[in-house]
């Protein structure tokens, strides 16, 4: 018997071919509708997705009713799903407005394009009941993912699930994350609302990599994190993303490789405070997010104006060259390729160009 309620929080900005979708695969959950709450934030969407989300409301869990004084739309009956308006702010500010008003034991988050597997959050909490004991309270659960392209397709795994269920420590998890092997992402998991205290109170905002910056302070409160093999979490690709080139901008250059850049030096600080065990792997963290950025910046924005580039990246490379040489967690071709953009990073970018005919 369940006992704990799950709010989960769906930010939605321009959507509306897939909130429906979305809204299906969360509404639909085996969970117990008394203790599901779905909270969708509408990030001031220019299309029709607030439209989409009340149409869907109003015509499976019946009428809506406006609570006085508030800018939410609440329905009467079924689960409890409440629908947000507010002006365009980002992914983090419509989570940390759904934080606002989620009354849940446990949150999850989805994307609004995502959806997830009709068992996912029973599952998740089974796990979590399972594994706690007074002493030790399982504070965190997370189900694996798979990825869908737009055609549809199936994707290669990013992550890859493990074979069975693990049970590990939030330190643990942390090297999985500066390993590139772990899944830094809130979608997959559902997480006890105890964490989302003092500086992890909520996202931070105007950060594109921000799952990442609280996971990685957040995770200095988590005792054990239960991961589950099962792909209950899918992942939607979308065309146009923040994260990807854009083919009509030459020069465009996504702002979340800077952003994980500055965040790989937050990790090492937090690393070298709490878990100096881990320096090395955060020290290689650091170097990696350097070389992805210094392979995909436009060889147009490598100048001496660019301080972000000069300082930060390429200073950073040159200051840790024994690093480069002798941390053991980096590969050959890794440390060839951060060697030579150390020592000449626009000349070497141009001849990468040249060979694999980029312009």
């Amino acid at each position: 018997m369940f006992t704990k309620k799950i709010s989960v929080i769906i930010p939605a900005y321009n959507i509306e071919d897939l909130i429906v979708r979305c809204l299906e695969s969360v509404c639909h959950q085996s969970y117990p509708d008394e203790l599901l709450e779905v909270i969708v934030v509408d990030d001031g969407s220019t299309d029709n997705t607030y439209k989409r989300a009340e149409e869907y409301i109003k015509k499976n869990w019946g009428q809506l009713r406006y609570e006085e004084g508030e800018n939410f739309l609440r329905n009467s009956t079924g689960p409890s799903i409440t629908l947000l308006h507010q002006e365009n702010g980002g992914s983090s500010k419509a989570r940390n407005l759904g934080i606002s008003a989620a009354t849940g034991d446990y949150l999850g988050f989805v994307d609004a394009d995502d959806y997830i597997d009709h068992h996912m959050y029973e599952d998740l909490m089974r796990a979590i009941e399972e594994n706690s004991t007074e002493e030790s309270p399982v504070l965190m659960a997370q189900a694996s993912r798979d990825e869908i392209a737009e055609s549809g397709e199936r994707l290669p795994d990013v992550c890859i699930p493990p074979k069975k269920q693990l049970i590990i420590s939030g330190e643990e998890h942390l090297k999985t994350l500066l390993l590139h092997t772990g899944d830094a992402s809130f979608c997959t998991k559902l997480t006890s609302r105890e964490l989302f205290t003092g500086s992890c109170k909520g996202f931070p905002e105007g950060e594109l990599n921000e799952d990442f910056y609280l996971m990685i302070h957040m995770l200095k409160k988590v005792g054990k994190l239960v991961i589950l093999p099962q792909q209950y979490y899918h992942v939607f690709y979308r065309t146009g993303s923040n994260s990807r080139k854009k083919a009509d901008q030459k020069d465009y250059f996504p702002p979340v490789f800077t952003d994980i850049v500055r965040n790989s030096d937050v990790a090492l600080r937090l690393v070298n405070k709490s878990f100096p065990s881990l320096h090395e792997i955060a020290v290689r963290f650091c170097l990696i997010q350097r070389l992805d950025y210094l392979l995909h910046i436009p060889i147009s924005k490598m100048n001496y104006s660019n301080k972000f580039y000069r300082k930060i990246v390429v200073g950073f490379l040159r200051k840790h060259m024994k690093d480069i040489l002798n941390n053991p967690y980096l590969s050959k071709k890794n440390r060839v390729y951060l060697l030579l953009l150390s020592v000449s990073p626009k000349f070497v970018r141009k001849v990468h160009a040249g060979i694999r005919r980029i312009k």
